[in-house]
């Protein structure tokens, strides 16, 4: 079992008072722009991240830290008490033992992986001696704030803070931090130890610099991350998704299709080419032109498309009461090796995702 409160190592004086002492100045890089005018710390190498601190367990959190400890780094999960903490443990366990099942780990790298993850209810404990933090608590600004006061109070000069927002700017999580420099947006795609993607963000201080770190830490670890040039919300990901679903929605909500075919049209059409390749790669492959070749093939049809499709900014209200049944109906037909709970569903969606995931190479 992962270790308790207990075995966490006391902090000595030396360097409870050495955490809070800025490194010397840094000359930055050609071209960077100065945040800050003058950088009174060093920027760590990626090589340097050995200690990774996951703040908030829950599924994100807990998905951090296997993610983190297989990729062989000293991992601690901070919560706010022992039963958050025993729920966390027990979404890895789960998590593992699903990574064990389909072949993607041994049990004794899964031993490995427990070993490597220290569990605590102190902050202190947490954050200390972490290079990195990986923030993943409610997705609420005044408890994100609050939560990065407290890990700066702790934390080492030097380390890189990490929020996993799904949507919140890194700009206003860090308005009130005593180093804004040091915060980067960093969303998961759920859950993180399987998902490769990660959506980076800079605040409007964020350190160049310490974005780049960043970056380059997650592609280390396995992860694909992607960067965008400017805060938005919702990111990329969700932004492309509910885009989708938009759609989805407009075309069940004026009869054109059932849920399940919605389901159907995405799962056995589209949705197999995306899980090989982005959308503007497909594009590329589809016609001896490429992209270009596409874009003028399809010309006034698309316009047309577009014409038809859902422009509203407003979730239909009913939406739920109208998809619900047809879920429930769909899950009904689905073969038996898929099932027909949520729970077994959930299960054949994670193998799939290992296989998938094996085959691109990340597991």
């Amino acid at each position: 079992m992962l270790n308790q409160n207990e075995a966490a190592r006391r902090l000595s004086p030396q360097r409870l008072a050495a955490r809070h002492i800025p490194a010397g100045a840094e000359q930055r890089p050609a071209g960077t722009p100065a945040t800050p005018a003058i950088r009174r710390y060093v920027i760590m190498k990626v090589a340097d991240i050995k200690r990774a601190a996951c703040v908030g367990g829950g599924v994100i959190g807990s998905s951090w830290a296997i993610q983190f400890a297989m990729r062989g780094l000293a991992v601690t999960l901070y919560d706010i008490n022992d039963e958050q903490l025993k729920r966390s443990e027990a979404q890895m366990h789960k998590s593992l033992d699903a990574l064990e099942q389909f072949n993607a780990i041994t049990p004794e790298r899964r031993g490995e992986i427990v070993a490597a993850i220290r569990l605590t209810t102190s902050m202190e404990e947490a954050v200390a001696d972490a290079q990195f933090i990986q923030e993943s608590g409610p997705e609420r600004l005044e408890i994100k704030q609050s939560i990065l006061a407290q890990v700066e109070a702790c934390a080492a000069a030097d380390a890189l803070y990490a929020s996993s927002t799904s949507g919140l700017l890194i700009s206003d999580i860090a308005a009130k931090a005593a180093h804004p420099e040091r915060c980067v947006g960093a969303h998961p795609y759920n859950p993180p130890h399987l998902i490769p993607l990660v959506e980076l963000t800079s605040g409007d201080k964020t350190d160049p610099a310490l974005l780049r770190l960043a970056y380059d830490f997650y592609q280390s670890i396995g992860k694909e991350a992607v960067l965008l040039r400017r805060e938005c919300p919702g990111f990329i990901a969700n932004r492309l998704q509910l885009a989708l679903y938009r759609e989805v929605q407009d075309l069940v909500m004026r009869g054109v299709c059932s849920v399940e075919d919605a389901d159907k049209a995405l799962v056995y059409g589209p949705g197999l080419r995306w899980a090989i390749f982005g959308h503007n790669m497909i594009m590329q492959l589809g016609n001896p032109g490429g992209l270009t070749g596409m874009v003028n093939m399809l010309g006034n049809s698309g316009d047309r498309w577009l014409a038809d499709m859902a422009s509203w900014t407003h979730q239909p209200d009913n939406w739920a009461e109208v998809a619900q049944p047809g879920v429930d109906e769909e899950m009904k037909h689905f073969p038996d090796h898929i099932g027909h709970t949520n729970e077994a569903c959930a299960a054949y969606r994670d193998q799939m995702l290992i296989e998938l995931l094996k085959l691109h190479k990340k597991l």
